[in-house]
């Protein structure tokens, strides 16, 4: 029973995220470019150890040598005083995410400041700190359930007036139409992404 509340839970987190991009103006939110974010918290932590290992995972293999190459340098560069040591960090940590941007295949615009990630992003992290993907689930089950239930309500009272003239049934139709198109977009999202195979049946 657990595991499937998990996977139903799972289930409305892959909807939210495919429902925002399917209805609203596609915003890039990029999480690796911001100064809290992990590639940036990574760097920092190898720099502070004089261990390049821990950021590689964050690059393509091709471009492996560049940032050994360029760690070596910036961990000589820190001990020449307090500027160089901050110019040295900058220099490294923006060259390690633009070349992350470049492995997903997105434009790198510059570092952002700290406090800018996304707060649904900052969620997907908490959970991974805490080892608990309960509480993300349920906000985004609560967030889609939000968005659903309103173009349901919607249409609901639309249907009440549906037949007491021309303008009221074409409104009831326009609000049935944006219900159901809702409700289509967010399950074809799921299937899309996770596959036939994790549809519920009938019976669950």
């Amino acid at each position: 029973m657990k595991q499937k509340t998990t996977i139903i839970g799972l289930t409305a987190l892959t909807a939210i995220v495919i429902g925002s991009l399917l209805l609203i103006p596609r915003i890039a939110r990029a999480h690796c470019d911001t100064m809290d974010g992990p590639i940036v918290i990574t760097a920092m932590k190898a720099l502070e150890k004089g261990d390049v290992t821990p950021v590689l995972k964050w690059v393509k293999k091709d471009n492996e040598e560049e940032v050994r190459a360029l760690f070596k340098k910036a961990v000589a560069t820190r001990k020449k005083g307090k500027e160089a040591k901050e110019l040295a960090d900058m220099y490294f940590f923006e060259t390690l995410v633009r070349l992350h941007r470049a492995g997903e295949g997105a434009l790198y615009d510059g570092l952002k400041p700290a406090g800018t990630t996304a707060h649904i992003v900052a969620r997907s992290d908490k959970a991974l700190e805490t080892g608990s993907v309960d509480e993300l689930i349920n906000h985004l089950s609560i967030v889609m359930g939000n968005g659903i239930r309103k173009y349901f309500e919607n249409v609901v009272e639309k249907k009440k007036h549906a037949d007491e003239s021309v303008e009221a049934g074409r409104e009831y139709v326009e609000a049935y139409v944006e219900y159901v198109h809702y409700v289509e977009r967010v399950h074809d999202g799921i299937i899309s992404m996770a596959g036939p195979h994790e549809e519920p049946t009938e019976k669950e």
